[in-house]
């Protein structure tokens, strides 16, 4: 099961577009790359989702932290893979911190069956 994390800032906060209407095939996830882009990560400005990418705080990478993934607001549409500052394409993150996974390799790993539409924020 999947722990409650705290989000912080930086967060993505969306195009007030892309909404999650069913369930992703793929889902984007950081990895123990990450570095937070030294506290200016490039990826969350492109995310479309409002808070699904943020930062928390990382004990091995402080004072920087990391980027993670709300695995219930990805819609898998791998902009935060795809796209760099300025809008130049780039074929990934820079560190390779992003990968997109299969949902049922990701519900299988941590036991969780994702809903099609994300949970109410907390106090809804």
């Amino acid at each position: 099961m999947i722990g409650i994390v705290e989000k912080h800032w930086p967060m993505s906060v969306g195009d007030g577009k892309a909404t999650r209407k069913k369930k992703p095939r793929i889902l984007a996830i950081t990895t123990d790359c990450c570095t937070g882009c030294a506290g200016s990560p490039a990826c969350i400005e492109y995310c479309p989702i409002e808070a699904c990418m943020f930062w928390v705080p990382d004990e091995d990478h402080t004072p920087f932290g990391r980027i993670e993934v709300d695995p219930y607001l990805c819609i898998g549409c791998q902009k935060c893979i795809s796209k760099g500052p300025d809008g130049a394409f780039l074929d990934g993150c820079p560190w390779d911190a992003i990968e997109m996974v299969p949902t049922e390799d990701w519900e299988a790993m941590h036991g969780v069956a994702l809903p099609d539409a994300p949970p109410p924020p907390p106090g809804q």
